[in-house]
């Protein structure tokens, strides 16, 4: 079985493979787990180098949006934007921080939240694509302009990052290689089994991940 998320990271659908003796791999996890092959991207990383982007269009009051507390990714998505803020020299705890479900309707929420406090931030970073386009169209609501009033990105440059106005800046998951890769691993599982030698059922393997810049993010308005 080939389990995407959320189910990668159901300790309980793992346990009832593991007890079947069923070959899986798990995709898009937030990181290594023992014994069990996945494949993923450096969230930690992508999330910082999304981070540190906006930092450097000067960006210094960032609203994030977390992403389903039940998910690997979120955290890792999470640790990595606070790596950046703190390496930029900036206080974490001056970022306003909202909770996300990875879904469109908690994205709304989110945003309404960060967009209409006192101190706005100049910039939400959305933890995915559908999250960060609710933001857009809550910005829209409001009457603000993205990128010039709110710059807003998001993660995983799925078909909503460029069917959204303006388009997302986004972090893009090589989605296609890594659902061949864990077809790939799954089938060297397989054979492994048959021919009574190693499954590579510990195999983790960490894909490249690209940082897309388009319309959706700009400089800090002054």
């Amino acid at each position: 079985m080939i389990l995407p998320p959320p189910l990668s990271d159901a300790r309980a659908v793992q346990a009832e493979l593991d007890a079947a003796g069923t070959p899986s791999v798990a995709v898009a996890v937030g990181g290594a787990q023992a014994g069990r092959a996945s494949v993923r991207i450096d969230d930690f990383a992508a999330a910082r180098a999304m981070t540190d982007h906006l930092i450097g269009l000067g960006h210094r009051h960032i609203g994030f949006v977390r992403g389903n507390p039940n998910n690997g990714a979120s955290d890792e998505r999470w640790r990595g934007f606070v790596a950046a803020i703190e390496a930029a020299g900036l206080a974490v705890a001056d970022m306003p921080v909202e909770q996300g479900l990875f879904t469109y309707r908690s994205g709304i929420d989110a945003a309404e939240r960060l967009i209409d406090r006192r101190d706005r931030p100049t910039a939400i970073f959305a933890s995915n694509d559908d999250m960060a386009a609710a933001a857009i169209s809550v910005a829209h609501r409001r009457g603000l302009h993205v990128p010039e009033d709110v710059s807003i990105v998001g993660f995983d440059d799925t078909s909503l990052a460029t069917t959204t106005w303006p388009e997302i800046t986004t972090i893009r998951q090589p989605i296609a290689a890594m659902a061949e890769t864990a077809v790939e691993m799954l089938l060297t599982q397989i054979r492994g089994r048959r021919a009574g030698t190693a499954d590579g059922g510990g195999d983790d393997r960490v894909l490249d991940h690209e940082l897309i810049v388009r319309e959706s993010s700009g400089p800090a308005p002054r």
